[in-house]
């Protein structure tokens, strides 16, 4: 199951709805991971948007949910904005609330993003041996997220696979490709999957994604992701 909702709005449109959160990453002392809140913001709405494109929606707007005080909102957007402008998406209204009654003595964020699919879009492919299987750039966590930034896969990379036909798209969270490609096909056990990255490692903030096709995609895939491509070899 994907970790979008997709709520019918009529006979040809669909609502798309993802989120992101995160807690103790920020500029306050307790926080655990310090970077900028614009930073924080970029990867909450990164993670939000990839899920919503994967699912075949094209977003609309953003919703924040601020708990780090008043004075990040400006920067919080700013990063919001950079994500959206990587993708290329223009008219995209942002809203959200801020938490200013009471200080939290860690940072947290919300966010979620909402977007409209056509009932035609198809997204999901039907499960065959023939399968081939790739993670698009590297799992990454924490403060590898900060000091490896060149090996995250760029937003208008993934923007772009997303747009090939016969290409299906998962992005890669917290719980690690592994799980995510048991996500991707429920009915399949996966138990042993081959690669040259960690398949049980952490993605964060969807530094990577798994990409399934047919065999005769897999020059095209190649092509366009380059060094960001990594087999996965999966045992039937």
């Amino acid at each position: 199951m994907r970790d979008a909702l997709i709520i019918p709005l009529s006979n040809e449109e669909s609502l798309v709805l993802a989120s992101d959160n995160s807690g103790a990453i920020g500029m306050k002392d307790a926080d655990l991971v310090h970077v900028p809140y614009e930073t924080v913001a970029y990867y909450a709405l990164r993670v939000a948007a990839m899920e919503c494109i994967a699912a075949g929606g094209e977003p609309f707007s953003v919703v924040l949910h601020n708990f780090c005080g008043n004075d990040p909102w400006e920067d919080l957007t700013k990063g919001i904005k950079k994500g959206l402008n990587e993708l290329k998406l223009k008219d995209v209204l942002i809203t959200g609330s801020t938490e200013s009654n009471f200080t939290m003595l860690q940072s947290a964020v919300g966010l979620i993003v909402l977007g409209k699919k056509h009932w035609t879009k198809q997204v999901d492919l039907e499960y065959s041996d023939q399968l081939k299987f790739t993670c698009i750039g590297l799992p990454l966590v924490g403060n590898e997220v900060v000091k490896r930034i060149d090996e995250i896969v760029p937003l208008e990379m993934f923007q772009k696979v997303c747009g090939m036909k016969g290409v299906m798209v998962w992005p890669v969270g917290s719980k690690g490709v592994l799980c995510e490609l048991k996500q991707m096909f429920p009915e399949m056990e996966f138990s042993n999957v081959m690669s040259d990255i960690d398949v049980q490692k952490s993605s964060g903030p969807a530094t990577c994604f798994i990409a399934a096709f047919d065999p005769e995609n897999e020059g095209s895939v190649k092509k366009l992701t380059g060094p960001y491509f990594h087999e996965l070899q999966i045992e039937r």
